[in-house]
């Protein structure tokens, strides 16, 4: 039977066993291998990563700092935890003198049972480079973590100067964490191994959704801030804070106001007219008629409010009312009982309130200002000024 198991046998357990069943400080790569990587962690929790940090400690000689891995070997080998205690020193080969060179510091393991060598050690070492015009890293054998790439330029030695450390390490340390820790993101960003996995991308912490890491308040429904506004939307009803400052919806082709308005519009110039029907035309405006259109709000509700300064004669009524249409097709007329009016020749400021309800969410729809005078007989004008429709959607 191929089911491997620790622990339990009375003998036999063997050390594929061991590294095949450890559910310790592993990062997932699929159902049974794990990730290679360095634990993260530093002594004053300044960084992320500290351990196994390397620097040039003398012209041909680095140092590396103490820390702990885990190397995964094949499928059927399981992973290898590793230590180093104390620090460690390394000597690279003096340059070739006609051109450069990169070497590889690398965790190895040897492990006799797979190779032909019968060692069986894990150790610190250089891989070193072939020299050449353009050169590259040297393989990476099985079971072999790198920790640094170290170029070594032509014709440097002990004695003259040796490796310039400072421009000749690059980082190649990857972090992992324990079963469903948060993986500190260094270096390039691997895929994750099961939808609900968590990472820290450098100040924005990420979930692997199945086929891409996408921000967190995108994959949980959070909202997503200002800063990241440029984060695709992951479905439809999401929200973002845009960069203007107002909460915005995703409707499943576009950003649009979650909370939809106010609206208002206003017309300042005076009008007449000696209609005694509804008109949405006032002799002497420049612009008629005064309307504004709004999108219905999820609660399928807007309060309107109106308003003019109005005059006509003692005995004569001024009214302003207002018509809701969708698409040219007028669903409400207007009417003298939701409509503003007053009967005086002095200029009167006039508004009121209106309720309109079972909109259709999404829709647009209008509101226009209609006005007339009462009775028609004798003619006479009604006059209106300052006039404006404000539409509040209702939450």
């Amino acid at each position: 039977m191929n089911l491997r198991s620790s622990w339990t046998a009375e003998t036999g357990q063997t050390r594929e066993d061991t590294r095949l069943t450890q559910t310790g400080v592993t990062t997932l790569a699929n159902p049974v291998q794990v990730r290679s990587g360095v634990l993260p962690g530093s002594y004053d929790g300044q960084y992320r990563l500290a351990a196994f940090w390397t620097f040039g400690s003398a012209p041909m000689t680095a140092t590396v700092s103490e820390g702990r891995a885990v190397i995964q070997g094949d499928i059927s080998q399981g992973a290898y935890p590793v230590t180093l205690p104390n620090s460690e020193t390394l000597t690279f080969a003096p340059g070739h003198a006609q051109y450069g060179r990169v070497d590889l510091i690398v965790l190895r393991i040897y492990d006799g049972l797979y190779d032909d060598n019968q060692r069986y050690e894990a150790k610190l070492e250089i891989l070193q480079g072939t020299a050449d015009a353009g050169p590259q890293a040297p393989p990476v054998p099985e079971r072999c973590l790198p920790l640094y790439e170290v170029l070594v330029p032509a014709g440097v030695s002990a004695g003259n100067g040796g490796i310039p450390w400072n421009t000749s390490l690059k980082d190649l340390r990857t972090p992992v964490v324990s079963l469903g820790g948060i993986l500190p993101v260094e270096g390039a960003a691997l895929p994750g191994a099961y939808p609900g996995q968590y990472q820290d991308a450098g100040g924005t912490l990420q979930r692997w959704d199945g086929g891409a890491w996408v921000p967190y308040s995108s994959a949980l429904g959070g909202i997503i801030p200002n800063s990241a506004a440029s984060t695709p939307a992951s479905y439809t009803g999401q929200y973002r804070d845009s960069t203007t400052g107002i909460l915005q919806r995703w409707n499943g082709t576009a950003w649009v106001p979650a909370v939809p308005g106010p609206y208002y519009t206003e017309n300042t110039d005076q009008g007449e007219t000696t209609s005694a029907a509804y008109t949405s035309t006032l002799a002497g405006r420049s612009a008629n008629p005064l309307k504004i259109s709004f999108t219905a709000p999820p609660s399928k509700a807007v309060v309107a409010h109106y308003g003019c300064r109005t005059r006509a004669r003692d005995d004569l009524y001024s009214y302003m009312a207002l018509e809701l249409s969708l698409n040219g097709t007028v669903l409400i007329a207007p009417e003298d009982e939701y409509g503003i009016y007053t009967a005086t020749t002095t200029t009167t400021s006039i508004s009121s309130m209106r309720r309109f309800t079972n909109l259709t969410p999404g829709q647009t729809y209008t509101l226009t200002a209609y006005f007339r005078v009462v009775p028609a007989n004798p003619v006479v004008k009604a006059f209106f000024d300052n006039t404006f429709i404000k539409v509040d959607p209702l939450p």
